[in-house]
């Protein structure tokens, strides 16, 4: 890989892990709600289900695209559904200790799981992987996979921190469930460009 395009794969993993998204958004809300520690498992399932997503796109499992155009569709309808269901458990989420259904931060395996269903996760690994791996060598889908994996868990976690912030005005239930229900239509919106 040219250092040029080192360079321009740094950009794009930077830009796209710190842009927001799904999972920037969930970030932001489970780091409002819960705080840095109880969301680190969540963080570490976002970077390193993403990064493992990447490896097994550039070794091939973008091809099940070309080869059955139906598993795009089907993927795009899945996305949907679990989305909608995240947001509605965001909103209708009690912050801690104040309900029986009361919210509680993504686990490590369902954050890395949520990658293969996230619209934009897909997007960027693609993306990566068809404009910046040259030859589809495995080592340059390694080395890819590592970059962003190196970028994407400082960037991401930069919306936990904000998230942190955003909790010190959410002083009483009722605006903490504004902020949620905020948070769950910001999410819904992100689909937008799924079903565009």
């Amino acid at each position: 890989m040219t250092p040029d395009l080192l360079t321009a794969l740094a950009a794009f993993c930077f830009v796209s892990s710190i842009t927001p998204g799904p999972n920037n958004l969930m970030l932001m809300t489970s780091g409002a709600n819960f705080g840095l520690r109880r969301t680190l498992p969540h963080l570490l399932g976002i970077s390193i289900g993403f990064t493992v997503m990447v490896v097994l796109v550039g070794t091939g499992l973008a091809r099940v695209f070309d080869l059955i155009p139906a598993a795009r569709d089907v993927l795009r309808g899945v996305s949907v559904i679990y989305l909608l269901w995240l947001a509605w458990e965001i909103a209708t989420a009690m912050p801690p200790g104040q309900g029986a259904h009361e919210g509680r931060p993504l686990t490590f395996l369902q954050a890395a799981v949520f990658q293969w269903v996230n619209p934009k996760a897909w997007t960027m690994a693609l993306t990566a992987v068809t404009v910046y791996t040259p030859g589809h060598s495995f080592a340059a889908v390694l080395l890819t996979a590592a970059i962003f994996g190196a970028i994407n868990l400082p960037s991401c976690s930069g919306w936990i921190v904000l998230g942190q912030q955003v909790a010190r005005l959410l002083t009483s239930h009722a605006r903490l469930r504004v902020f949620n229900g905020l948070m769950a239509s910001l999410l819904v919106a992100s689909l937008w460009p799924v079903l565009a």
